[in-house]
C-alpha cells in the first residue's frame, strides 16, 4: 500500500506464495481482500497489514473480488469454473455459483449491482451474466461479444451494466430485467426463439422442457 501524498511505500503485505490477480477494498476502507496465483483470497486489516481472514476452495487461480455495497459479502472468480460468494465476517463460504460447468470456461470479472441484490460476472465464453445472489440463480446472460469478457461494471442506478472484452469493444446492456411474463412475451414475439436454458433457468424454473413459445 502506498502513501498518495509522498508517493512512498506505507505497508508491504506478504502471504502470497503466487502472483496477486486482484486487489479491493471494502466499502469501510478498513479491509482489503486480495487474490491470484495460490488459489487463495486474503482479507487483510489495512490499519495492521496483517491478515484477518484466508478463503480457501478455489481449485484453480482466483482472477477477480468485488464486495457488496454492505461489505458483508465477497464475491470471487477463479480459473475453476466458479464464481464464489463468502461471508467477509466469518470467511465462510455462502454459495458456488459455477460459470459453465464442464465446458473449460471460467469468469474474468464480478461486480455487484448498487442495491447488492444482483451480481455480474464476465467470462472468457465471450458472454456476461447476471446472478441472483440471495438463491445464486443465472438471471440472464448477455452474448455478443466475439472474444471474452474480462470486466463488468454497474451503473449507478444499475439500469446498464458495462462490459469491457478482448475483442476491442465495450458494450452496454439494459440490466434492468423484465418480469416473467413480460420477458417471455417479449422473447417469443420479437426474438422470434424459444428459450434459452438460462432464459427458462431464471423464468420458469419448473418447465424444464418442452417448448415455451406457441407456434405460429
Amino acid at each position: 500500500m502506498w502513501n498518495l501524498a509522498t508517493g512512498k511505500t506505507r505497508t508491504t503485505l506478504t502471504g502470497h506464495t503466487g502472483g496477486v490477480w486482484a486487489v479491493k477494498f471494502g466499502p469501510d476502507g478498513r479491509t482489503l481482500a486480495t487474490a491470484g496465483e495460490d488459489r487463495t483470497v486474503r482479507l487483510w486489516d489495512v490499519t495492521t497489514g496483517k491478515t484477518r481472514t484466508i478463503l480457501t476452495g478455489h481449485t484453480g487461480a482466483v482472477n477477480s473480488v468485488a464486495f457488496s455495497p454492505d461489505g458483508h459479502t465477497l464475491a470471487t472468480s477463479g480459473k475453476d469454473e466458479t464464481v464464489r460468494l463468502w461471508d467477509v465476517a466469518t470467511g465462510r463460504l455462502h454459495k458456488t455459483l459455477v460459470v459453465n460447468q464442464g465446458a473449460g470456461f471460467s469468469a474474468n470479472s464480478v461486480a455487484f449491482s448498487p442495491d447488492g441484490h444482483t451480481l455480474a460476472t464476465g467470462s472468457n465464453d465471450k458472454t456476461a451474466r447476471l446472478w441472483d445472489v440471495a438463491t445464486g440463480r443465472a438471471l440472464t446472460t448477455f452474448a455478443g461479444h466475439t472474444d471474452q469478457v474480462l470486466s463488468v461494471a454497474f451503473s449507478p442506478d444499475k439500469g446498464t451494466l458495462a462490459t469491457g472484452s478482448s475483442d476491442q469493444t465495450v458494450r452496454l446492456w439494459d440490466s434492468v430485467l423484465l418480469k416473467p411474463d413480460a420477458a417471455i412475451r417479449t422473447i417469443c414475439q420479437h426474438v422470434n426463439r424459444d428459450l434459452t436454458a438460462d432464459e427458462r433457468a431464471a423464468y420458469l424454473p419448473d418447465q424444464s422442457v418442452g417448448p415455451v413459445c406457441r407456434a405460429t
